[in-house]
């Protein structure tokens, strides 16, 4: 009876200390549960964060969710957030948030037109009579287009996420992530679209961004890396491994989701080079560098987003966290 007391002191104490060796760490999303969440949903799934001394909790946010205060607040770790502007918004309106991490290297902002209308190149899209773009859409990136391609803002629609105007028009052209709205007009309108990724066109801003506190970088360096480092190897175990796990576990969260979308969707990322194309090639998945940030930003002042000299480019990301070449071999194994 001693012995078994003893036993089960050590096994009470063992799990204790385990217990206490996990970090608690909130992670927020910007819109519900799908495949474009994928690799942190498998580094959840799997085990991964976990193998990092990492409790992670996922928040998703939606269309009523706006996780973005959450962490500046402190009510969050990290954020995930879409591209670049977001970033420049928070040094200038110096919000002490900053990138330390680029999951998509390529921003899945894409134009879609409708097959046989003379649309297979971009530069005919600047010739659609109707365009349907949503507001913020409106006053970002197709500022850019108009500057930067010459497109007027005599085609603009308002796009409410509803795809009934633009199935109906064959002559028009729309806004959509290239790796979600592609599937749904093939499902609704039963052909598939042109897709136009911006990314390929000169938008060089990166996407799927993990955001911190400047605070959690100076105090917990450490846990930064920790939830980058996994977060990576989760993105590289979902593209190229068994995804079945992180696929319960967004469906779970948003019961909206299907098993097909997210494969579809896994297979749009990587004909279009979404997640490990250009730099991530050679530094891994999560990779960013500076003069990418700069060109960038050039663009938008360009497009009349900002001002010269309105952000200071060196407090939008930390690269300390990333450029590690983590995941290389594993995906080398998996492919």
């Amino acid at each position: 009876m001693y012995k078994f007391f003893l036993k089960a002191l050590g096994v009470l104490l063992l799990t204790s200390s385990l217990s206490q060796a996990q970090q608690a760490v909130s992670f927020a999303t910007n819109w519900k549960a799908q495949a474009a969440h994928g690799g942190f949903y498998q580094a959840l799934a799997d085990g991964t964060y976990k193998q990092y001394g990492l409790e992670v909790k996922i928040i998703q946010g939606g269309p009523q969710v706006n996780n973005r205060p959450l962490l500046p607040a402190g009510r969050i770790d990290f954020l995930m957030t879409g591209n670049l502007l977001h970033s420049f918004d928070n040094v200038k309106n110096k919000v002490p948030v900053v990138a330390v991490a680029a999951m998509f290297q390529k921003d899945p902002q894409a134009l879609m037109a409708h097959p046989g209308q003379g649309y297979e190149n971009f530069a005919a899209l600047k010739t659609a009579p109707v365009a349907f773009i949503a507001k913020d859409g409106q006053f970002t990136w197709w500022q850019w287009l108009k500057v930067t391609h010459g497109f007027k803002d005599e085609a603009l629609k308002p796009y409410n996420y509803n795809l009934g105007p633009f199935l109906s028009n064959a002559k028009s052209i729309q806004q959509g992530y290239s790796v979600a709205e592609p599937i749904y007009i093939k499902e609704q309108g039963k052909f598939a679209p042109v897709v136009h990724l911006l990314a390929d066109h000169g938008f060089s801003t990166y996407s799927t961004l993990i955001e911190t506190r400047a605070d959690t970088i100076k105090n917990k360096p450490e846990i930064v890396q920790k939830f980058v480092d996994a977060s990576i190897i989760g993105w590289v175990n979902f593209m190229y491994g068994d995804r079945k796990a992180a696929t319960a576990l967004m469906l779970k969260d948003n019961p909206e989701l299907s098993g097909a979308e997210v494969e579809a969707s896994v297979a749009l990322m990587k004909q279009q080079g979404i997640v490990d194309s250009g730099d991530a090639s050679a530094r891994g998945i999560g990779t960013m560098n500076a003069e990418r940030i700069q060109d960038f930003y050039a663009q938008m002042v360009k497009a009349g987003l900002y001002k010269a000299g309105d952000v200071d480019l060196t407090q939008v990301a930390n690269l300390q966290f990333v450029n590690k070449e983590i995941g290389l071999e594993l995906a080398k194994k998996l492919r």
